[in-house]
């Protein structure tokens, strides 16, 4: 725990990976998700953060992206990441909001998420532009990660991602560009799958 317990975070989230629609990874109705489509996920997900506290410190209006990849015949999995806070955010705004994300601030929902990095190659204060409505959702923190056309794709079943947390169907999307370019991460990729839901979190 740090001086940032206790916290709540709530607003809306949006992912892209590199593997086919619907990623084999979600759960789709009561089928559990599996292994990534190409046994390496290179991935980009974001929070946008409608309401947020961390011990009495606002966070509401702020934005958190994260841009990674793991795969899944390495032991463990581990997750080598960048993790990019809201140039918005004053510093202890974006202290709170690193302690939060990499999951040394406590709650079930970051604690398993920081559970699988294996390496923070950097965090970086940036310029991040979300936007999760429908028909113009798009991800983009400066020119290190870039996701657009994005559209939804199509399901006769309820599919949810472990991220969010499966209590948050949403929908499933593909994105016509997904890029990252941020030594050592770095693709670019067309056509691949996406979600998008909300997320609540806390301490």
């Amino acid at each position: 725990m740090t001086a940032f317990t206790p916290w709540h975070l709530f607003g809306t989230y949006l992912e892209a990976c590199n593997c086919e629609a619907i990623c084999p990874c979600r759960t789709v109705g009561p089928v559990k998700g599996g292994r990534s489509t190409y046994g390496v996920c290179d991935f980009a997900l974001s929070w946008r953060i409608l309401d947020g506290g961390a011990a009495g410190l606002d966070l509401s209006g702020l934005s958190v992206a994260v841009a990674g990849s793991y795969s899944d015949d390495e032991p463990g999995s581990p997750w080598r990441i960048v993790l990019y806070l809201d140039e918005h955010g004053d510093g202890a705004q974006r202290e709170a909001l690193t302690e939060i994300f990499l999951g040394r601030a406590g709650g079930d929902a970051f604690q398993n998420l920081a559970c699988h990095f294996g390496e923070v190659y950097a965090v970086r204060q940036a310029r991040i532009e979300l936007d999760h409505a429908p028909g113009s959702r798009r991800i983009r923190a400066e020119d290190h990660v870039v996701v657009e056309g994005i559209r939804p794709y199509e399901s006769d079943e309820p599919v949810s991602c472990g991220i969010p947390g499966h209590e948050h169907p949403g929908q499933e999307v593909v994105a016509d560009l997904f890029q990252v370019d941020d030594e050592p991460l770095r693709w670019e990729i067309r056509g691949r799958c996406g979600f998008a839901t909300d997320f609540a979190y806390s301490s």
